[in-house]
């Protein structure tokens, strides 16, 4: 490698200085030129003049001109020998007294008279001034910067005023105990003394710490408490007292407690450590032994000796408890079929939330893997998880801890063992949840106890029922039972009423009319309304619906209506009507009457949430509405639908029922997602419409946008039944949400996502969103419907999509101009401050990378199915398939085309994000300064001399030797002990006060300008720098960007460091298996402590000096496309740099293993060629 020296002449940095100013746009005139020689030559009296004040500032004065020309006399130069002060003598003399203006001003005006011209070194000094002003920035700078503020206000009051879902969760109470179980010790796990197992206990409910039912393990999240197991424990314990206990049939279907355990680890921190996540799983699973093993010892267990002994236990995860969870049944410590059932809470499992950290990727996708793998076998008994159920429940737009898009576990399991849905889809709850609201939100844990209960059997020693019964309750239990494949119990059912009526009976409706009714009890005795079912061949596709503010549903106690699907039912002479459980006569005294063998529809029953002219919010405390909704195919076996009203006086309600076509019922928009963005959905609901009306709008898929709707009134006074009630849903994952007395509402949904990977299968088609709404038929009137593109209210949903982006993504714009200041550093010798550099890549490199990766963005776009099965994939079967999901790791993660605009907005975004981090670091560097300068500052009494004699040098001279043992010592302890973060957060402190202690140099060594600026001759006159101020602010614009370039990764390492310092804080030494890679942060540590002697990097001048640049363009490409699924990889391509620029240092200084071996023993202190010489102000030189 070949590098400039410091003793090249001067005139090559000149040749190379006008070439950077050149590309600046600037020009130089001859009268410019005069105006400086004049300045310089006065400039340079007052050095000699005080030569014995200043002697560096002499020693270190401009250099002679050597250029060649015709028209301009050649200076010559005196240099006093063993470095005494410099003089410049110029071709026409002018003395001039510093301080009286008006002398200097004739001064300069006489010597642009006579025609006097300075060096090109005064040229070089005049256009370097510029690389001591460390704040400027361009107007194009500030213009970018300002956009890039406004773009990320706007994105920021989006995400969080607009489009925001209400709260509605309720509190609850408990009155907790825990027990530990301190049996479970080093003897059986490895990690005794830094976790805990307990079992929870209700005071005043269940207080026996004896082991009796079903055991049910929690698992806390991220930094979570054991504690958080209190809600739902004790919601099973009330349960089980006032509901099971006394109920004999349950108990003798196998239903039981449920012991709840709860794991203290210490609010460990899961997601930004992938050891740590499996050191919990290992924990976990010896945790799940012992606690089986309690129900086999009799001094700890209080069960029926009859039942078998549970051979399982379920699992309750929240947040990156449910990744413990799965993680568990990977290990090789998993005990089989000891786990059957898990139930997650906002836990992602399609990704790890940030990706900073190489173990937690990678354990993610093993996990995910296996998982996979596992579900693509052909066989179940291939399938080592053919038993597990997986339930996944996210809180949704209120989580803002955990992107509820990754909750979704449709790559991970089929349909039949395992969905994902939200709180706001689960009957009776219909609200979403932030990520601790779901643990203690009322509602829900009411749902979640009652599910669990369903599934428990302890008549089967995996003590919970089959999978296809568990798979039925949850379904049950968490979807609103409106979904296309949702099954019907009607057609499995048996009749079990058998009822009877008159035969000149005047209930029955006439084929296809609507049933409404306004009022019960009307006519004093029980009376049923026949709805006919349309015989099969009737044209269309129908279906039958009914709504009404009563409660149908299995649970309803003391129903005032009955909903039953009959047939006739010949009654043969001898044939005895005891096979009916229910038998219900209608027909009074009436001796002829027809017979119906019915069954109860209540089981089908869907509670929806009233809606009213009061109603706010869906979770308000009102009674719900009961719907019931059939397909005509469902009803093929049935001649009539009944309903049986059983009051004998009048009671307030209302009831509809109806039979509908789906041409009137069902639309489909076939508009494409720019129309719908552009022009909206416009459409007028007729008056004739049936009561639900059900509008599905393909196109609209994406998570990314949002949408605002609107309804026009419908007129119906104080006869109207209900106001409307919309639902919007998706089908995968589920989420529904329900908007009552709807007259606008906020569209926002989780569907297709950034980084997410494709179901591994699906039964059903994605139909994109659908609306569905419930109107008042009997108003007779007309309603507008209005959908359209809420542009303010989609940016926020960037900032949970996009969050590590904007981690990653600014190491483009650094590494970009750390490009450019390396290239003119090479080529000029200047090393031009960092806003500089950022204005010139403005106009040039960062529109340009831009671009590209915008276009790279655009030719990554696929469909959204690839054409060989998921499955193929899993087997790794096929290369297309495998490059279609890698493709959703790079880039913005999407596989839109729209979203390429997205790749600009977010370099603005980063652009300006860097500007604020740059001033940010000038404003703390300049204070570090000023107090620095502060605390040093003599008494005033000290004389000059004696306080000259006493100021500390900025680089204090260390011995090689020493420096060398430090770092050493520092690459060891990184080896053994401590995780190479901390090291780089050393190295990030150490390199801040590098730049202060530049600063201060650059700014002790500088002169204060010698005159102010003038205006001669409506000329501007600018004040200028020595050539050893120059160099030293070039030391410091080359340190003070590192830093930057550092600052950016400081935020990937932090994580892993945080998780080292919990460790220590809980007494836990052990050292972590991985993190401890000298060469991951060896270059980084030799860079900066090069830089902290004052080092300036060489200039390259040959054609090695485009590595440089090449390097930095690399990093900036692969920030750009891996930097959010790898970030971790951001930090060890910094390092490669890094270790580059270590070997331009070394290159520079001549470095030998003969030299190593003198430092070692301590017989020279080499310098670096090519570096600044920083001195103090008694003259010495420093290293």
């Amino acid at each position: 490698m070949r590098t400039r020296p410091s003793g090249s002449s001067d005139e090559d940095e000149t040749q190379h200085e006008l070439a950077e100013h050149q590309l600046r746009g600037d020009s130089i005139g001859k009268v410019d030129i005069q105006l400086l020689s004049a300045v310089a030559e006065n400039a340079g009296s007052k050095r000699t003049s005080t030569s014995i004040e200043n002697p560096d500032l002499a020693r270190h004065s401009f250099t002679l001109d050597r250029r060649k020309s015709d028209k301009l006399p050649n200076p010559t130069s005196q240099n006093e020998a063993g470095g005494g002060a410099g003089k410049r003598i110029a071709t026409a003399g002018v003395t001039a007294i510093e301080g009286e203006k008006h002398t200097l001003t004739g001064a300069i005006k006489s010597s642009a008279r006579e025609g006097s011209v300075g060096t090109m070194n005064d040229i070089r000094d005049y256009r370097r001034w510029r690389v001591r002003n460390l704040w400027r920035s361009s107007s194009l700078v500030w213009l970018v910067t300002g956009l890039a503020i406004c773009s990320l206000y706007a994105i920021v009051t989006s995400f969080i005023s607009r489009q925001r879902d209400p709260e509605g969760c309720k509190q609850c109470w408990m009155i907790p105990a825990y027990a530990k179980l301190s049996g479970f010790d080093t003897e059986h796990t490895r990690f005794a003394s830094k976790y805990s197992l307990y079992l929870y206990r209700e005071i005043g409910v269940d207080e026996d710490t004896m082991v009796k039912g079903v055991p049910v393990l929690f698992i806390p999240g991220n930094a979570g408490s054991y504690k958080q197991v209190r809600p739902i424990a004790a919601e099973a314990a009330y349960y089980f007292r006032d509901h099971i206990q006394s109920n004999a049939d349950m108990i003798n279907a196998g239903t039981r407690n449920l012991d709840f355990f709860s794991v203290d680890f210490n609010e460990d921190i899961t997601a930004w450590h992938g050891q740590t996540l499996l050191d919990q799983a290992e924990y976990l699973n010896e945790a799940v032994a012992y606690i089986l093993s309690l129900y086999h010892d009799p001094r700890r267990s209080r069960r029926d000796p009859g039942l078998p002994d549970p051979s399982s236990v379920i699992i309750v995860g929240h947040s990156m408890g449910g990744i413990v969870a799965r993680t568990m049944l990977v290990l090789p410590n998993y005990q089989s079929n000891s786990i059957n059932t898990i139930i997650t809470m906002s836990a992602p499992h399609a990704r790890a939330p940030v990706s900073f950290d190489a173990d937690i990727v990678h354990t993610y996708s093993r996990i995910n893997d296996y998982w996979r793998r596992a579900y693509s076998q052909k066989w179940a008994s291939d399938n080592p998880l053919w038993h597990v159920t997986l339930i996944s429940i996210a809180g949704g737009g209120l989580d803002t801890i955990v992107p509820s898009d990754y909750a979704s576990v449709s790559s991970l399991v089929p349909e039949t063992h395992g969905f994902t849905v939200f709180t706001s889809s689960i009957p009776d709850v219909w609200t979403g949840s932030d990520h601790l609201s779901i643990l203690w939100c009322d509602q829900f844990r009411k749902v979640v106890v009652k599910a669990l209960v369903d599934t428990v059997d302890v008549r089967r020693p995996s003590q919970t029922k089959q999978r296809a019964e568990r798979m039925r309750i949850f379904r049950k239990r968490f979807l609103t039972g409106m979904e296309s494949f949702t099954e019907k119990n009607l057609l499995h059912a048996q009749p079990t009423t058998l009822l009877t009526l008159e035969d000149n009976s005047n209930s029955m409706l006439a084929l296809g009319e609507r049933l409404v009714m306004r009022e019960f009890g009307q006519s004093g005795v029980p009376k049923a309304y026949l709805l006919p079912v349309p015989p099969p061949g009737t044209p269309g596709k129908k279906s039958f619906t009914l709504l009404t503010d009563q409660a149908l549903g299995e649970s309803a106690q003391g129903r005032s209506l009955d909903v039953l699907v009959c047939s006739v039912f010949p009654l043969q002479s001898g044939q005895s009507a005891a096979v009916f459980a229910m038998n219900m006569d209608l027909s009074g005294a009436s001796t002829g009457s027809t017979r119906l063998a019915c069954k109860s529809a209540a089981s089908d029953v869907t509670t929806l949430p009233a809606s009213s002219r009061t109603s706010k919010f869906a979770f308000d405390d009102a009674s719900p509405f009961s719907y019931l909704e059939y397909a005509l195919t469902d009803l093929a076996e049935h001649q009539f639908v009944a309903i049986v009203d059983k009051l004998t006086h009048p009671s307030p309600g209302w009831l509809i029922a109806e039979y509908s076509d789906h041409g009137d019922s069902k639309i489909s928009n076939k508009l494409g997602l720019g129309h719908v963005m552009a022009s909206g959905v416009h459409m007028l609901l007729p008056a004739s419409r049936p009561m639900v009306t059900e509008i599905k709008i393909p196109s609209l898929q994406s998570s990314m946008f949002a949408y605002r709707l609107r309804l026009g009134s419908q007129a119906c006074g104080d006869t109207e039944l209900f106001t409307p009630l919309l639902r919007q849903h998706i089908s995968d994952p589920y989420e529904s949400k329900y908007f009552v007395n709807v007259k606008e509402a906020n569209i926002n949904f989780h569907g297709f996502a950034p980084f997410m990977p494709p179901a591994l299968r699906s039964h059903h088609g994605y139909d994109g969103l659908a609306l569905q709404l419930w109107t008042d038929p009997t108003c007779k009137t007309s309603i507008d419907f209005s959908l359209e593109f809420d542009l303010t209210g989609s940016l926020g949903k960037l900032v949970m999509r996009y969050r590590t982006l904007f981690a990653a993504f600014p190491l483009v714009i650094v590494a970009l101009v750390l490009r450019k200041q390396f290239l003119l550093h090479d080529e000029t010798g200047v090393f031009i401050t960092f806003g500089d550099a950022l204005d010139r890549c403005l106009r040039s490199s960062i529109p340009i990378l831009l671009l590209t990766i915008s276009f790279l963005a655009m030719t990554l776009i696929t469909p959204d199915q690839p054409s060989p099965t998921a499955r193929s994939f899993w087997h790794g079967q096929s290369n297309e398939t495998l490059s279609y999901y890698s493709k959703r790791n790079l880039l913005l993660g999407s596989q839109d085309s729209f979203f390429w605009l997205l790749i600009p907005l977010f370099g603005l975004i980063c652009i300006g994000v860097c500007v604020l981090v740059n001033y940010a670091a000038l404003a703390i560097i300049h204070f570090l300064y000023i107090g620095w300068t502060t605390l040093s500052a003599k008494p005033a009494w000290l004389r000059n001399d004696d306080r000259r004699r006493q100021t500390r040098p900025a680089f204090t001279e260390v011995s090689p030797r020493r420096r060398l043992i430090t770092t050493a010592f520092l690459l060891i302890m990184v080896s053994t002990f401590i995780p190479y973060q901390f090291a780089y957060m050393v190295a990030c402190i150490v390199q801040i006060a590098t730049c202060t202690r530049a600063l201060r140099v650059a700014k002790e060594t500088s002169a204060i300008p010698y005159f102010a600026t003038l205006r001669i001759e409506d000329r501007e006159l600018t004040p200028f720098l020595p050539q050893q101020s120059l160099a030293y602010y070039d030391f410091y614009n080359y340190a003070h960007s590192l830093l930057i370039l550092m600052l950016w990764i400081l935020p990937i390492n932090l994580p892993v460091l945080v998780v080292w310092i919990h460790n220590l804080a809980v007494h836990w030494l052990t050292p972590f298996s991985s993190h401890h890679n000298v060469l991951s942060i060896m270059p980084i540590i030799l860079l900066v402590e090069t830089s902290t002697g004052g080092r300036m990097i060489p200039r390259v001048s040959s054609s090695i000096r485009y590595i440089t640049s090449l390097l930095f363009m690399l990093l900036a490409i692969l920030a750009a496309i891996y930097g959010v699924t790898y970030a971790y990889w951001l930090h060890h391509l910094t390092n490669v740099v890094c270790a580059w620029l270590v070997a331009v240092h070394f290159a520079g200084s001549g470095f030998s293993l003969s030299g190593l071996r003198q430092i070692l023993d301590g017989s020279t202190t080499p310098a670096i060629a090519g570096s600044p010489v920083l001195a103090s102000r008694d003259g010495k030189k420093r290293p």
